[in-house]
């Protein structure tokens, strides 16, 4: 049978009408000797048919092997278009990459017998610039598809919003963080809104705001928003955090300004702004000349130095002070010595010990907050993770306070690196002046973590709600005002929940799914508001950081929508379907 038309095995004509009739009265009037060649029922007959059978597959296939083979290549484009901007590469490698395969091909399977027949292939892959531009669209507009229908199924969200500029145009990029019933979270780019003209915290409201009409985002969904903190975000009346309260279409949100952000705020604290202005000065005397720079490498590679090049420090970089401080101690004697050997006017400082001391110092405390700042990136952060670090941190601030009141050095190698090469002991340090600047930044995270610290008790509770001495008063109506509920709903399912023996039996694991939505509608809201609750704007910030690679000046003419297309792609964490990519076109052959 082919598209409801009888083939004959033997004579392979076709009878119109598929009925026995029609196909009995064709085989005795046109085969009428068959039977008496090829017996019914004998082996003979059974070889002959299957012998048939085999011929007319073999006929069929000369057609189909032509669409397998282009469905295979479409596939293979698809793949190999993904690899490439994922990777941030211009839809023109494509091309390269199929050249690359080939020339490699015609090595790998030289002595191969069948080697045209791989090479064909190769060769049939469809990989020209506007193909693999095509093949990105499909895949950014599929992987979309996946979000939007998460967006629709999860039961809230939030976001986080970062601005940028690349290439004179400003991005505003969102991300969004799904929760669904089960508890389980979502991480993804939700879009990326070009900033034609100005970027107050009007115009990016706007902005935002005709991205929910166009695309019929659901805000009733919306938990909270996590901003870096900017005036244009967070202004008080214009800011785009106040537009949003200001508007009907949004609930009632929590806003949190970044965890990252305020903590490299509290580093930027610290009173030793002559360390490193006078550290930055000698750097940059090194470097800022082409001529200096060569000589002060070859000067380091005489020495064997364990490093070649001073690094430079900039405040855009989160982690570039507390390295750019390391390099400078290490290579401090390698320094003085360079400028005796230029006749450069020599920095009294290189050779001045309490400076060096406070050198030290800077550089340990600055390499401590650095390693909270990696602590603190990554994806899917949860805020409870986040609140939890910095509370770790700042205990280990006051016990390095503590510890240095007694002369105990133990977390302060450069420090004690540079009082053994003084030939100085530990008592003879000047610890009050150190023990300052702790307290100092210690007393900055206290100042500047406060609406966190608000969320900690609830996140205490959420983590282990079994706990016999919680202030239920209190925490219910914390619970009630951070997510706008009601105070004695909240207490009721408190007490039915830390009486709940089922629950209790099972509260080592992930047991807030379990929660039936009639019993603990509060706790399920809470429970599922607080999971997705970003603590900071981390993707965004690494997001910008695909975004200058993909949009670079070999690449300057990248339109909005590739753009936001080659993000999506880079970061995304959904899975492609190619095969079914591949059969919504029609596939066809590279020539």
């Amino acid at each position: 049978m082919t598209f409801s038309k009888c083939v004959c095995l033997v004579c392979q004509s076709t009878v119109a009408i598929p009925k026995k009739g029609n196909v009995e009265r064709h085989f005795r009037t046109l085969h009428g000797k068959y039977d008496t060649e090829f017996p019914p029922k004998s082996e003979l007959r059974k070889t002959k048919v299957k012998e048939l059978k085999s011929q007319l597959l073999g006929q069929q296939s000369f057609f189909t092997q032509a669409t397998s083979k282009a469905k295979a290549a479409t596939e293979a484009s698809f793949r190999v278009s993904h690899i490439i901007v994922k990777n941030k590469k211009s839809f023109q490698d494509g091309e390269m990459v199929k050249e690359a395969f080939v020339e490699a091909a015609h090595s790998l399977f030289r002595d191969f017998k069948n080697k045209a027949e791989i090479l064909s292939p190769i060769k049939a892959l469809q990989l020209s610039r506007c193909t693999v531009t095509r093949r990105c669209e499909a895949m950014a507009e599929d992987l979309t598809q996946q979000m939007w229908k998460d967006i629709g199924d999860c039961e809230c969200f939030s976001l986080q919003l970062d601005e940028t500029d690349v290439s004179d145009t400003a991005q505003m990029c969102v991300f969004i963080r799904m929760v669904f019933s089960d508890m389980t979270a979502r991480e993804e780019l939700l879009t990326l809104l070009p900033m034609k003209e100005k970027t107050r915290g009007e115009d990016i409201f706007l902005s935002f705001k005709n991205f929910i009409e166009k695309t019929q985002l659901p805000v009733y969904k919306l938990v909270s928003i996590t901003t870096d903190g900017a005036p244009a975000m967070i202004g008080h009346l214009n800011g785009f955090i106040a537009k949003c309260r200001q508007d009907d279409a949004f609930p009632d949100f929590l806003n949190y300004h970044c965890i990252i952000h305020q903590q490299a705020l509290c580093a930027k604290m610290l009173n030793m702004k002559e360390i490193m202005d006078v550290a930055t000065k000698i750097a940059c005397a090194i470097r800022a000349r082409s001529l200096q720079r060569r000589l002060f490498r070859a000067h380091l590679e005489q020495a064997d130095c364990d490093h070649s090049d001073l690094l430079l420090h900039t405040d855009v970089r989160w982690l570039s002070r507390g390295k750019f401080l390391q390099r400078f101690r290490e290579l401090c004697l390698e320094i003085k010595e360079f400028f005796r050997a230029i006749g450069h006017a020599e920095y009294k400082q290189l050779s001045d010990g309490e400076w060096l001391l406070d050198l030290a110092f800077l550089t340990d405390l600055t390499n401590t907050l650095n390693n909270l700042n990696l602590e603190l990136q990554g994806k899917d952060k949860t805020v409870i993770n986040m609140i939890s670090s910095v509370n770790a941190f700042k205990r280990k601030l006051q016990h390095l306070s503590s510890k240095l009141q007694r002369h105990d050095l133990e977390n302060f190698q450069n420090l004690a690196s540079e009082l053994e090469m003084q030939g100085k002991a530990c008592v003879q340090l000047d610890s009050a002046r150190y023990t300052e600047q702790i307290d100092n930044c210690l007393s900055e995270f206290e100042k500047r973590f406060q609406d966190f610290s608000l969320l900690e008790p609830v996140a205490t509770f959420m983590c282990f709600p079994f706990r016999e001495d919680v202030e239920i008063d209190s925490l219910s109506s914390k619970i009630a005002t951070l997510f706008h509920l009601n105070s004695s709903g909240v207490e009721d399912e408190i007490f039915t929940l830390q009486a709940d023996i089922e629950l209790k039996s099972r509260a080592h694991g992930q047991f807030w799914n379990l929660l039936a939505e009639e019993k603990y509608p509060n706790m399920r809201k809470c429970a599922t508001s607080l999971t997705a609750f970003f603590g900071s704007t981390y993707l965004c910030e690494s997001a910008f950081s695909h975004m200058k690679i993909i949009k670079s000046k070999y690449r300057s003419t990248v339109t909005d929508e590739h753009l936001e297309m080659c993000l999506r792609l880079a970061v995304s964490s959904y899975c492609l379907d190619y095969v079914s990519l591949a059969d919504s076109i029609q596939c066809k052959s590279s020539e």
